[in-house]
């Protein structure tokens, strides 16, 4: 059998709800080492640094209901490195060595935190998603894993619906300027009609009824910075089209469903 298996399991519904609520600081090297040899990790024993600088981060933010969000998020830590493991062969080898990545522990650290402001149970998910999503891909910087994290439990339901909408209708042309090694922000004439039509033919799908909600949510986006609103010369007062720009698209990928490709 794979190391995701029956004991797996046992060993998740041995974390008590009720006693890692009553004692706190002492519930995270608990936490810690259950999410890590759940991953087939041997434990903060292993990363003593690096478990250590984790556990002082994390030991003063008890709380009953905090405590129950963490465990929440990080149980869909554990699920999302399974179904990784599960589903790409590749990536074992980079799962079972996490003991041996500070930037994993670091990461963790990230979603203990950010797990404190809110208690909404589906953007816990995101902050699970994001953080093996950047074990599936490499990528674990604490920079930019900081703002996506804060990013995750800061936008709502709206806002993560029209991010969708925008990664559709423009990441497309945004591959085609990659790839001419083109900057969004000097398009030259021949894109500024094509960028517009795209907008326009948007915008017509949007409900007019709808425009001070629209606002807000490019708002949110735009301070996130995963969009940028673009004026050209004959553009409408109000009404200039908002491009994605790349960790808006990163972003969107890191919430995508675990084990699939791009």
């Amino acid at each position: 059998m794979g190391q995701y298996d029956l004991a797996t399991e046992a060993a998740l519904s041995q974390l008590k709800f009720d006693e890692l609520a009553k004692t706190p600081g002492g519930e995270f090297v608990d936490l810690v080492n259950d999410l890590l040899s759940l991953a087939g990790i041997k434990g903060p024993a292993a990363i003593v640094g690096g478990a250590s600088s984790l556990l002082l981060k994390v030991r003063g933010l008890a709380g009953a209901s905090y405590a129950d969000n963490l465990i929440y998020a990080i149980s869909a830590v554990r699920d999302d490195l399974k179904s990784l493991y599960e589903k790409h062969a590749e990536l074992r080898e980079r799962i079972e060595s996490l003991d041996a990545d500070p930037k994993f522990v670091e990461a963790i650290a990230a979603l203990a935190l950010r797990a404190m402001h809110t208690s909404v149970r589906q953007r816990l998910k995101r902050l699970a998603r994001i953080v093996v999503n950047g074990v599936k891909e490499g990528d674990l910087e604490p920079e930019r894993l900081d703002d996506m994290t804060r990013a995750a439990v800061e936008l709502n339901d709206a806002d993560l619906t029209m991010l969708e909408k925008l990664y559709s209708l423009w990441k497309p042309l945004l591959d085609r300027m990659e790839r001419a090694r083109q900057n969004i922000r000097t398009l030259p004439p021949s894109l500024h009609n094509e960028f517009q039509n795209v907008w326009h033919n948007f915008g017509r799908s949007l409900n007019p009824s709808e425009q001070l909600g629209y606002r807000g949510t490019f708002a949110r986006l735009q301070s996130h910075g995963m969009i940028q609103q673009v004026t050209f010369s004959n553009s409408e007062i109000g009404r200039e089209p908002y491009v994605l720009l790349e960790d808006g698209a990163k972003f969107y990928e890191r919430l995508q469903e675990i084990g699939t490709t791009k």
